[in-house]
């Protein structure tokens, strides 16, 4: 719940300036996501430049996720201190100057280095993001509201490859890091522009964070699980796939810039769709939490269609299959983060929600090396099994969170 004090499906009188904010929160998550990709469409040009293999690629990718887990906790306790306002602003300096540093490493430990500083700012989008949705939106708004900042990051992956495909074909690689990360100071001149500082202030100072209470809240280990489980299915899609399509389908940086848009505007479908059809839920008369449960329960069903690419069917029915479980990965995604989002009080969801998404971050830590390896041996089949198999368990353990373990001593009732 947004409140201690008003029930799930309740909340105050919503702010006017929701929408404003909701679109800077799509712009940050926007930027969020060029950063990152910046380096997978990149990772030939890096590699043969750098003197890098498929094992030490994987490595540089592990610094950024170890990074990125780490500030989970942290910016999500910040956050929760400093306000969205302050927080969101000083990581997005933060993540902007580590990926334009990007853009003048020299060596393999150099670039891990720097992704590791990209990993430690770029967390923050995402325990900013789900305190402005508490604090501005209420329960019937929320899964569209998160939808919709969160498909930022499609959009980011989306024209990531034709725009960094074009400034490193036209200005080089290095310089498309360092474009891409100024665009970031951009964004903050807007956001401390238009951001409200009164609903800080109004709040007074920002209550200690409960840990201990925190720390019990079965629920919640079993929706970091869950996450830990399904977001490597991500993870793949976003740092691999295209190096797939390249090693694998001998398909071309500009071929590649050119049509794996498609996957992420599937990406982007699902998760406004997703926080729609969890909303229309609730205008029906069902519960948040079992509108939410519903939605993962559709994608569970569906992402297990990605093992039909271990068949190498046609390059159209690859793009297909990529596309339908990105898809079905946002809508899970989406409606795992507003059932937290549904069930936490508005002054620790930071806090709770970077414990959750810290399991996303050591799912990807624990699967990229896996990964790393089979790539590096060419068998990229055993990689599409093993994910089409994750969205099913992760499912069933937030399920069983929920259904388990209603109560919480941060939730009344």
């Amino acid at each position: 719940m947004s409140d201690p004090a008003v029930p799930i499906g309740e909340t105050r009188s919503p702010n006017p300036l929701r929408w404003a904010i909701l679109a800077l929160l799509f712009a940050s998550t926007v930027l969020n996501y060029v950063d990152r990709q910046t380096l997978s469409i990149l990772a030939p040009m890096v590699q043969r430049d750098l003197k890098m293999d498929d094992i030490g690629y994987a490595h540089v990718v592990q610094l950024f996720l170890i990074a990125y887990t780490i500030a989970y906790l942290v910016a999500g306790w910040l956050t929760d201190r400093l306000g969205t306002r302050t927080a969101l602003a000083l990581f997005v300096g933060w993540w902007s100057l580590a990926n334009m540093a990007t853009g003048f490493v020299r060596s393999a430990g150099a670039l891990g280095g720097a992704r590791a500083m990209l990993g430690l700012g770029e967390a923050s989008n995402y325990t900013a993001g789900p305190k402005a949705v508490s604090e501005h939106f209420p329960p019937r708004e929320r899964g569209f509201a998160f939808g919709t900042y969160t498909a930022g990051a499609m959009v980011g992956a989306t024209i990531a490859p034709p725009l960094i495909g074009w400034l490193a074909l036209t200005y080089g690689w290095r310089e498309a890091f360092v474009a891409t990360g100024a665009m970031g100071f951009v964004w903050l001149v807007a956001w401390l522009t238009i951001y409200p500082r009164s609903k800080e202030k109004a709040a007074g100072p920002a209550e200690p964070t409960p840990w201990r209470a925190i720390l019990r809240e079965r629920p919640l280990w079993g929706f970091a699980l869950s996450r830990m489980l399904a977001d490597p299915v991500w993870y793949f899609y976003l740092f691999w796939f295209p190096k797939y399509l390249a090693d694998q389908r001998e398909l071309s940086l500009m071929t590649i810039a050119a049509t794996a848009w498609i996957v992420y505007l599937a990406a982007d479908i699902g998760s406004i769709g997703g926080g729609i059809f969890s909303g229309q839920l609730i205008k029906r008369g069902m519960t948040p939490p079992n509108s939410r449960l519903t939605g993962l329960a559709v994608a569970a069903v569906l992402a297990p269609a990605g093992m039909l690419i271990a068949t190498n069917p046609g390059i159209e029915v690859t793009f297909a299959l990529a596309a339908l479980v990105a898809f079905a990965h946002l809508v899970f995604q989406i409606n795992i983060s507003t059932l937290v989002v549904d069930l936490y009080p508005t002054r620790v969801v930071a806090t709770v929600f970077g414990i959750v998404a810290a399991g996303s971050g050591l799912g990807g830590i624990f699967s990229t090396q896996l990964v790393g390896r089979l790539a590096q041996s060419g068998d990229y089949g055993q990689i599409f099994l093993l994910m089409g198999c994750l969205h099913p368990l992760a499912m069933l353990i937030a399920f069983v969170a929920l259904r388990s373990h209603p109560r919480s001593e941060l939730r009344p009732g």
